[in-house]
């Protein structure tokens, strides 16, 4: 009786070190699955968003057990993001990082995706409010606005007709930004300045080339061009190139430095901004994660702790601005262009 009893103690032992063993075995397992965070951007192909995913890669390696989903529309539509996005709800990520093709459009199915557990912010052009946790501006909608004017007011010496060539009509920075340069225009310093158009390239390298070309066309006195989009300024430095109006009419905007070097060097486009959008990609990934963490609310007030970008504080609208536009001129050119 006392072998019998012995005999079972050990088989029991035995039985409970295995299932131990299976139990450490399961959570190495869970520890091992990695957070998965897609970044949806407005369109594959453009070097922004390019650099943005960058950044993305470099904050997921810093803060491992991340993979980072990389995907957009081939054109920069509404219907292709939403497309993306409720395949990336069956998939059951964890996390969506947008730049939104249309701030309303999105709505549904970004509260779609946050039924389903998944955190769901937008960067660099956002979702309404209702559609997402928070938003994270590059820069500030005002500064940006203003200070594109200042930029062209002193390439003109504040006289002259000028233009503004954005990306598509429903782009929610793109129009905030412009909101604000018209506000900056009412000032006396712009008396003699004149907006005479605002037209839309839809952040397609041709259709922003052929808009340009309509602008020198419908207005032959134009004296600057402000293109606040990565994509239309660079269309538009060619089109200037093209019909040799390159000096006779200024340009300024948002651009990527390795995209308008040649233009910078050669006096095309003499002064522009942006902000880095590998530290927005890199600043949106970290974020996500971070919320699925539940390590930040989201929360107007909060003050989020982001790696190497510091501390970035969430403001009215749960939108948080990341940081300043950079200047770029003939003097820097080189040295970022070689990074973006």
């Amino acid at each position: 009786m006392k072998r019998v009893r012995i005999l079972i103690t050990a088989l029991f032992m035995i039985f409970l070190a295995a299932g131990l063993l299976f139990g450490a075995g399961e959570k190495e397992v869970e520890k091992e699955g990695k957070m998965r965070i897609a970044m949806v951007v407005k369109n594959l192909g453009n070097s922004f968003f390019e650099a943005c995913r960058d950044g993305g890669l470099e904050a997921a390696e810093e803060l491992g057990n991340v993979e980072l989903i990389y995907q957009g529309p081939s054109t920069p539509t509404a219907e292709g993001q939403i497309e993306i996005i409720d395949s990336l709800i069956a998939q059951k990520v964890d996390a969506i990082a947008i730049s939104a093709n249309d701030v309303d459009a999105l709505i549904p199915i970004a509260k779609k995706a946050m039924k389903a557990g998944i955190k769901v912010i937008s960067f660099d052009s956002g979702v309404a409010e209702e559609g997402r946790i928070l938003h994270l501006a590059p820069s500030g909608d005002e500064f940006i606005g203003r200070s594109q004017v200042k930029m062209i007011a002193g390439l003109i010496d504040y006289k002259g007709e000028i233009a503004i060539l954005s990306a598509s009509s429903q782009a929610t920075n793109q129009n905030s930004w412009i909101e604000w340069m018209k506000k900056e225009l009412e000032k006396a310093d712009y008396k003699d300045m004149k907006l005479v158009s605002v037209v839309y390239g839809d952040d397609l390298s041709d259709k922003s080339y052929r808009e340009a070309m309509g602008l020198f066309k419908s207005h032959p006195n134009l004296r600057g061009i402000i293109s606040p989009t990565t994509v239309g300024i660079a269309a538009s430095g060619k089109a200037l190139e093209d019909t040799g109006k390159a000096g006779k009419i200024e340009l300024t905007g948002l651009g990527l430095p390795s995209e308008m070097k040649q233009y910078v060097k050669n006096g095309t486009c003499r002064e522009m901004s942006l902000w880095n959008p590998i530290d927005l990609g890199y600043s949106s990934t970290y974020i996500a994660y971070k919320l699925v963490m539940g390590d930040f609310s989201g929360k107007k007030g909060e003050v989020m702790k982001v790696g190497r970008m510091g501390d970035i504080r969430i403001g009215d609208g749960n939108v948080a601005i990341m940081s300043e536009p950079y200047v770029f001129n003939k003097d820097n050119i080189d040295k970022f262009a070689a990074i973006y």
